[in-house]
């Protein structure tokens, strides 16, 4: 009995510890959050869709802060949001307010920009600023542009069959000549090398026969050149016969000297 009893103090000690240790976080972030942020409405017109307490503001692209919590107003039309943001954000009148969306997932953030740093401060309890007019968020984009997806595929259904039928025709084609594809691929390369052989071998028979044209050439020239030699020795004697039977033809005549 008594030992039930000290596991009951004990059990009750530690739950206790543990209440107090999250009533502390819970009193520390309540006090810290009083303390380092500034509280601002933000009226937009339309639908907020992807707006979720929790989500980033930025300042000019730089987080400074959450939404704290979203609400309708008196007006069907709109959606109100509370901001907690870091008290040195510069936030004032001409201060412009906007949604951004990541990609497709329609995961929204709200947008602040800055413009003149001499605008005055906002007034009210809390200071309130107006969205730009929204024209579409990017889930209602994105559910557009898979709609559109979807006709294109229906109205193509029956080719994108007879493709992926056609694909899967052609693969199988290939699975079962594998071998002959293999074979095919191989033969292919026998004959590039065959080839290549030839190619060389044609590559010498054309070194060597101009290496034979070329020493026919030579010797061809060297005898055109020994007859021409002869052929101008022979004409330079016709014409020392021809000079000499000029000067004198009585010595061809009758022979002899002749008379000068």
């Amino acid at each position: 009995m008594e030992d039930r009893a000290k596991y009951v103090l004990i059990g009750l000690f530690t739950f206790a510890v543990i209440l107090g240790a999250f009533g502390f976080v819970y009193w520390l972030h309540a006090t810290s959050s009083t303390k380092d942020s500034a509280t601002y409405r933000v009226i937009f017109s339309g639908s907020v869709t992807g707006l979720r307490p929790g989500a980033p503001v930025l300042f000019n692209g730089i987080r400074v802060g959450e939404v704290s919590s979203l609400g309708l107003t008196d007006n069907p039309a709109e959606v109100a949001a509370m901001l907690s943001v870091t008290p040195k954000t510069p936030v004032r009148a001409d201060t412009t307010v906007s949604l951004d969306y990541a990609g497709l997932t329609g995961i929204a953030s709200v947008s602040l920009k800055g413009n003149l740093g001499t605008a005055p401060p906002l007034e009210g309890d809390p200071p309130t600023l107006r969205a730009q007019t929204l024209s579409g968020d990017m889930s209602s984009a994105a559910r557009e542009t898979l709609a559109h997806v979807d006709a294109i595929l229906t109205q193509n259904q029956e080719s994108l069959h007879k493709s992926i039928k056609n694909i899967e025709t052609f693969t199988d084609a290939l699975a079962r000549n594998s071998d002959n594809i293999d074979t095919i691929l191989r033969t292919g390369a026998e004959t590039m090398t065959s080839v290549k052989q030839l190619a060389d071998n044609l590559d010498k028979r054309t070194a060597d026969i101009t290496a034979g044209v070329l020493q026919v050439t030579d010797s061809a020239n060297k005898q055109i050149n020994i007859v021409g030699n002869d052929a101008h020795r022979a004409i330079n004697n016709i014409d020392r016969a021809v000079t000499d039977l000029a000067k004198n033809p009585s010595r061809i005549l009758f022979g002899g000297s002749g008379s000068r």
